[in-house]
């Protein structure tokens, strides 16, 4: 089955180097029509011999790939793909072992799935201003079930993970480069040009070798399928627990509150619901 991108938009800069947009509005959630187009991306990705890098950027400059609509969690999509793993997982295993390199550059809002889906790129640059990230499921009664329990604690270490998922905060980018979680900050102004001269350079290199040094670095670096499919039908399940169900309303609460504020400042929200 192809699912048309309704969501993402893709613009050829060069046949090797191409830059994508994400857009959900009104504040670019990711959902179940989301991880169905992304692993319909990664397909386009595998499909194309003359390309070589992809650079994912967002359209809207206050959130990236923002959090699961959970409204929608029923609805998420688990078929296998052609890895033989549910679909999220599928979409996100092969984007990080195709022989693309896959560049997140990323302004706002990153948390959740959202920021579970650019965990999967090879490489995270961010905005020094405008960038902000957060797993904030524990702190909504839940915990991450898309891969950052997998691979935060390959990439900034257990005790950084731990702080980042348990406390359930947001993150400036500043932070999450000096942990590891992204490759660097940069000045807002200064971002562009720096992810567009890494692509164009990576995308003037030879595919064979590009592929292979990817290959050959994944083998210590990937997270196992099986702990991936262990937390997605963990996370899916946890949605019938009476204390998420408690927790969720007094959150609704808070955000009828707080307005559009409330999405901004996520992290900052989460403490302080009120008794049961």
């Amino acid at each position: 089955m192809t699912t048309e991108l309704t969501q993402f938009t893709i613009s050829e800069v060069l046949p090797a180097y191409w830059q994508v947009s994400f857009s959900n509005p009104p504040i670019n959630l990711q959902d179940p029509d989301t991880i169905l187009e992304l692993q319909e991306l990664v397909g386009m990705f595998e499909s194309d011999d003359a390309l070589r890098v992809v650079v994912l950027e967002s359209a809207d400059p206050n959130f990236f790939i923002n959090h699961y609509d959970v409204s929608r969690a029923a609805e998420t999509p688990v078929a296998p793909g052609p890895t033989g793993l549910p679909t999220f997982i599928d979409a996100t295993m092969r984007l990080a072992t195709t022989s693309v390199v896959t560049i997140a550059k990323i302004r706002g809002r990153n948390r959740g799935g959202g920021a579970e889906a650019a965990l999967a790129f090879d490489l995270r640059f961010a905005s020094r201003e405008k960038a902000v990230f957060g797993q904030p499921e524990v702190g909504a009664g839940m915990f991450p079930g898309g891969g950052a329990l997998e691979r935060l604690p390959l990439l900034v270490g257990r005790a950084r993970a731990l702080e980042i998922i348990l406390g359930s905060d947001d993150f400036d980018a500043d932070t999450a480069a000096l942990y590891g979680w992204i490759n660097r900050a940069l000045p807002d102004d200064e971002l562009d040009g720096f992810v567009d001269t890494l692509a164009r350079r990576i995308a003037s290199f030879d595919k064979a070798a590009l592929a292979e040094a990817k290959r050959l670095v994944n083998r210590r670096t990937l997270p196992q399928a099986g702990d991936l499919i262990e937390t997605q039908e963990s996370f899916l399940a946890a949605f019938a627990w009476p204390s998420l169900q408690e927790r969720g309303a007094r959150l609704r609460r808070r955000a009828a509150e707080v307005g559009p504020e409330f999405e901004l400042r996520f992290g900052h929200y989460l403490v302080d619901l009120g008794d049961q």
